[in-house]
């Protein structure tokens, strides 16, 4: 098994062969690597719906499937794949139009930067996704770490949001849809649904604490006037956003992303919609929330 440490902020490449023959060993070396630098890369994989299952679950439970939002669905321009019965766990991520019928979800627009499921009151520990069909240019995927962007943040904002609780909004998908089970849920911030969460949260198998900001969309610092809240996150956004926590990922066919859901935040560029762009996705069921005073110094990788 090689390693290729990426020059950013985070992210490796493995090469490993084929991820079907991995030993027992090489999967316990893999989910090192990928707990030191919160995104791995693997190429060249060719798997169907059951090998990718297999291979998420040697991670964790994953969790069922739900069908991602069609913008033309939506417009009621085309019919909604029908949910496979035989590999639930298996979401399909894709703007192809087959038939009158979306084969996924989230279109070819960009979706803005976000956690996995976070409005859950248990988010998924880590996301699988494995490239089928890739466009030219565009529809990269980029990632943050957010170890780094709680390291960075001044002395003064550490000990403002030391202890607070964000609301992570659930009426609200990444791609900017409303969810129709909150079709009629309140617009006020203080009381529309969503998972409560600490602002800083600590990763239960290194220790670190990392700000932990899901979306920007609706989300809401309980116990604080909106404006405040808008306020401090704005600058929270600030300091997690920038350009240096970054690293952006240029799709292959047959391309499998790994990602740490619970110190990584990730976005898409949009692409041609004339284009074909299909992902199938896993997710590992993760663990609720929660916050440690100590904080474990990040480790060397987050400052390369």
């Amino acid at each position: 098994m090689e390693t290729i440490v990426i020059k950013a902020p985070l992210g490796a490449e493995i090469r490993c062969g084929d991820i079907r023959k991995l030993s027992y060993f090489d999967l316990g070396l893999l989910e090192n690597i990928f707990l030191e630098n919160l995104v791995v890369l693997i190429r060249n994989q060719d798997l169907n719906d059951h090998e990718i299952i297999d291979f998420g679950k040697k991670f964790g439970e994953l969790q069922l499937s739900n069908p991602l939002p069609s913008p033309l669905v939506k417009e009621g321009k085309v019919k909604e794949r029908i949910k496979n019965i035989n590999t639930p766990e298996v979401t399909f991520v894709s703007n192809v139009i087959e038939n009158g019928v979306a084969l996924g979800g989230f279109g070819d627009s960009e979706l803005v930067w976000h956690s996995d499921m976070s409005s859950f009151t248990t988010p998924p520990n880590q996301t699988i996704l494995h490239s089928i069909e890739v466009p030219k240019e565009g529809g990269d995927t980029g990632f943050n770490n957010m170890y780094l962007a709680y390291d960075i943040l001044p002395s003064s904002i550490k000990n403002q949001i030391d202890g607070l609780m964000l609301k992570h909004d659930a009426t609200i998908d990444a791609a900017g849809y409303l969810r129709k089970q909150f079709i009629d849920a309140s617009d006020d911030l203080r009381s529309s649904p969503g998972a409560i969460h600490p602002l800083v949260r600590t990763h239960p198998n290194t220790k670190k604490n990392c700000l932990f900001l899901g979306r920007r969309i609706k989300s809401y610092i309980v116990g604080m006037e909106v404006n405040e809240s808008e306020e401090l996150l704005d600058t929270l956004w600030s300091y997690a956003t920038k350009p240096e926590l970054e690293w952006f990922h240029q799709w292959k066919p047959g391309d499998l992303l790994m990602w740490d859901n619970r110190c990584v935040m990730h976005k898409r560029n949009a692409f041609n919609p004339l284009s074909r762009r299909l992902m199938h996705r896993v997710v590992v069921k993760g663990t609720q929330p929660y916050r440690i005073k100590e904080q474990i110094t990040s480790h060397k990788r987050a400052y390369l």
